[in-house]
């Protein structure tokens, strides 16, 4: 009988030596690593134009001009959603491993622009609801291609705040998407049932412009030479050195770090997991806590607060308050990630969560007293904290297992967090509201504020003691590759 060893080493297609790893880390800063910016992380802009529209589109989705929902069937659609996107991040996870960081960035693509145009014909609940799955699979596909296809590409210097940035983008497309409900649900404007089916619509031209952008981005190098295709992964970096020495004037230094790897050509899920899972459990336990308290602060609160603003606070038009939020959520990311990389991962991800969760409480107290206005900015302030702790979770799953691993820990990570604290949450709150707004206290939504807190607070206590000091390392250096000859 052929043993798991004899399986593995017939399975391997060489032995080399390379140097790729250093040469990307060592590489400056340069318009080269803007286009990549520009290219694989507008996908949150996409994720955040998604929910936002979902939320402010409450009340027009709930009447006659929309599909007649109830609030729980909002919240049922969140839950929905989240469930897509969790799928869709561990099926395309794994696919991303297998067969390239580029070819799935594109389908996951797809995927989502298929899902978000059907949603613009949605004629009953069930529809909607098939769609907003589709939609949230495409979306869960591209976290995991996305994420490890950035983390690859950067330096390792600039990892920690470019990563934190790139997830708090999410929120230019949550404002832009709150902005965008204004006028196309007033009917002064345009017809009520016609505005919020061309609100989908034009997600998917942004979409569009995405795909186009991408055709330029390239596979990932660090991919390429363990699956046996070095020449190629050699020609993309010298071609990176090239362009950068040539538009800034400058003669890179040479790398004297080299990594020995057993080329494969694939690696099962059952030896990834089994690796995973014996090497580094308290990394596993680490992330779970991470996306569960994260996914449910940010889905149960942001799914449904437009929802809360119109239920118990008598606002007519949301998205200007749903913008300011979101705003301040991107600029809580943008400011607060560059301290991840001087400051520390353990330090910053411990700080944000615990800070966050506090605060929430503390808005779940005085619930009772806040008005639209109050509420919002606790909202600002908690959540210009809460947004780089939450991306912060997405790059501790990037950046701390092999590379071998890294789409499909994301997946698993996002995925069961998210079905813990995103699914759960939407429907909980959702429910929250209906049985709240019979009586017309907000008060009665506070246990979710509490739920989220605490979530949030272990999660913070978790990272203190399970936390791991990634900041300025190579990946190889923080996880060694499985098939490195050393590891």
């Amino acid at each position: 009988m052929t043993s798991q060893a004899d399986n593995r080493k017939s399975a391997e297609l060489g032995r080399i030596t390379t140097d790729v790893p250093a040469r990307m880390d060592r590489l400056p800063w340069a318009r080269w690593h803007w286009l990549i910016i520009i290219g694989l992380g507008t996908v949150w802009i996409l994720d955040g134009l998604e929910v936002t529209i979902v939320g402010n589109l409450s009340s027009v989705l709930k009447s006659d001009d929309g599909l007649g929902l109830s609030s729980a069937d909002i919240g049922l659609a969140g839950a929905v959603y989240v469930t897509g996107s969790c799928l869709g991040a561990l099926f395309f996870g794994q696919l991303t491993d297998r067969f390239g960081r580029k070819k799935l960035f594109i389908v996951t693509l797809v995927v989502y622009l298929v899902g978000t145009v059907l949603t613009a014909f949605s004629m009953n609940l069930a529809w909607y609801l098939a769609c907003r799955f589709l939609t949230g699979a495409g979306i869960g596909g591209e976290y995991a291609a996305i994420n490890s296809a950035i983390d690859e590409l950067i330096p390792a210097r600039y990892r920690g705040r470019i990563d934190i940035t790139i997830n708090g983008s999410y929120w230019l497309g949550a404002a832009g998407g709150a902005l965008l409900t204004i006028p196309l649900t007033d009917p002064n404007v345009i017809d009520a049932g016609l505005g919020w089916r061309l609100t989908f619509a034009l997600g998917a031209f942004l979409g569009l412009a995405v795909l186009w952008v991408r055709r330029n981005v390239p596979e990932s190098p660090r991919w390429l030479f363990i699956h046996g295709r070095e020449d190629e992964a050699e020609r993309i970096v010298r071609d990176i050195e090239d362009t950068i020495e040539r538009e800034d004037h400058l003669t890179l230094d040479p790398v004297d770090e080299t990594l020995t790897i057993r080329q494969r050509r694939t690696i099962s899920v059952a030896e990834i997991a089994r690796t995973v899972f014996t090497l580094y459990p308290k990394r596993t336990v680490l992330c779970l806590s991470l996306f569960a308290g994260q996914a449910f602060l940010y889905n149960a609160f942001f799914f449904t607060y437009a929802d809360t603003l119109s239920t118990f606070l008598d606002v007519k038009q949301t998205g200007y308050y749903v913008a300011a939020f979101a705003l301040s959520n991107f600029v809580g990311a943008l400011a607060l990630g560059p301290l991840f990389d001087k400051v520390g991962r353990i330090p910053m991800i411990s700080g944000t969560y615990i800070a966050s969760g506090l605060l929430l409480a503390v808005a779940g107290f005085v619930l009772g007293d806040l008005t639209a206005v109050t509420l919002t900015i606790f909202g600002m302030v908690i959540f210009f904290i809460a947004s780089a702790g939450a991306s912060s979770a997405y790059l501790t799953a990037s950046e701390v297992f092999p590379m071998e691993t890294r789409a499909l820990c994301i997946a698993f990570f996002y995925a069961v967090g998210t079905a813990l604290g995103g699914i759960a949450g939407p429907l909980l709150f959702g429910r929250l509201i209906d049985a709240a707004s019979e009586s017309g206290d907000i008060t009665g939504i506070a246990p979710g504020y509490f739920i989220g807190a605490a979530l949030m607070v272990a999660a913070g206590v978790v990272a203190i003691f399970l936390g791991v000091r990634a900041e300025g390392q190579s990946l190889e250096n923080i996880a060694k590759p499985l098939t490195a000859e050393d590891a």
